[in-house]
C-alpha cells in the first residue's frame, strides 16, 4: 500500500466541482505508453486539503528495477493544480508514504491576461500613427501601434459626449483580433464605471472573458464580447482605410 497527504501550496477557495485524482504510475522508460496505473484513487468533491489517502495495488505488478511515482492533479472548472515535484515511491530506496504539494496553474485566460499586460508596456518601443474621425454626436480618435510592419495594438478612444465615453485597447495576431480591454466612463477624465476583458483563441474561441463593475469581477456575456470583437474589426479596418495591415 501507497499513503500519504496531498496539500495545497497556497489557500485556495475550491468549488463543489473540484476533483482530485490520485494515480501510482510507473514512469520507467522501458514502461510502454499508456500503460494504466497500478492504482488510482478520485475524490469528488475535493474542497478540503490536506487530503489524505491510501492507494492497494498488487505487489505482484511492481518491478523493483522500475521508477514508481504517486501523481495528484486537482481541477476545478478552467484551474488545474499540478505537481511541481515527482513523488517517488516504493523502489530505489524510495518510502512507500509521501506529503505532496500542488500548485496553481494559470488559466488560459490568465495566461491571455498576462500577454496582453505584457504587449501594452512594450507599445512605447512601437512604430505609431494616429487618425480622428468626427461623426453624429460621436468623436473618435485612435493609435495604431506597429512592430516589425505589423499591428500589434490600437488603441482607441470614442467620446459620445452626454451618453460617456470609451477607452479601448485592442490586441491583434495575424491581422486578427486576439484580444480586448474596454473601459466605460462617464467622460474622459472620470473613473472607469465598468472594465470589460476579452481574448480570442486561433479559431475564435472565447477564452478571457472578465467584467468588472463596482469591485465586483463576473464572467463577460457573449454578446458584450462578441460586440468587442466586432468593434476590433471595424476600428483595424477604419485606421487602416480598409486595407487591415
Amino acid at each position: 500500500m501507497v499513503s500519504g497527504t496531498v496539500a495545497l501550496r497556497e489557500p485556495a477557495q475550491l468549488s463543489p466541482n473540484a476533483k482530485l485524482v490520485i494515480s501510482l504510475v510507473n514512469v520507467s522508460s522501458t514502461a510502454q505508453s499508456g500503460t494504466a496505473p497500478l492504482a488510482t484513487k478520485t475524490v469528488s468533491p475535493a474542497t478540503t486539503f490536506p487530503q489524505s489517502f491510501e492507494l492497494t495495488f498488487d505487489p505482484a505488478k511492481v518491478n523493483p528495477s522500475d521508477l514508481y511515482v504517486v501523481k495528484a492533479q486537482l481541477t476545478d472548472g478552467e484551474r488545474q493544480y499540478t505537481m511541481p515535484l515527482q513523488a517517488p515511491v516504493l523502489t530505489n530506496g524510495a518510502k512507500n508514504e509521501v506529503s505532496i504539494q500542488l500548485v496553481a496553474e494559470q488559466t488560459a485566460a490568465e495566461k491571455d491576461l498576462a500577454a496582453f499586460n505584457e504587449l501594452e508596456q512594450q507599445i512605447g518601443g512601437m512604430m505609431v500613427k494616429s487618425g480622428t474621425k468626427l461623426g453624429d454626436g460621436v468623436s473618435r480618435s485612435w493609435q495604431i501601434f506597429r512592430q516589425a510592419g505589423d499591428i500589434k495594438f490600437i488603441r482607441e478612444l470614442v467620446d459620445y459626449g452626454d451618453k460617456g465615453f470609451t477607452s479601448t485597447d485592442f490586441a491583434y495576431r495575424d491581422g486578427k483580433p486576439w484580444a480586448a480591454v474596454q473601459q466605460k466612463k462617464a467622460s474622459r477624465n472620470a473613473k472607469p464605471t465598468s472594465t470589460d476583458s476579452a481574448s480570442w483563441a486561433d479559431n475564435g474561441t472565447l477564452v478571457l472573458k472578465r467584467h468588472e463593475a463596482g469591485g465586483k469581477t463576473e464572467t463577460l456575456d457573449s454578446d458584450t464580447a462578441s460586440s468587442l470583437h466586432k468593434q476590433a474589426v471595424d476600428i483595424l479596418s477604419l485606421a487602416t482605410g480598409g486595407k487591415n495591415k
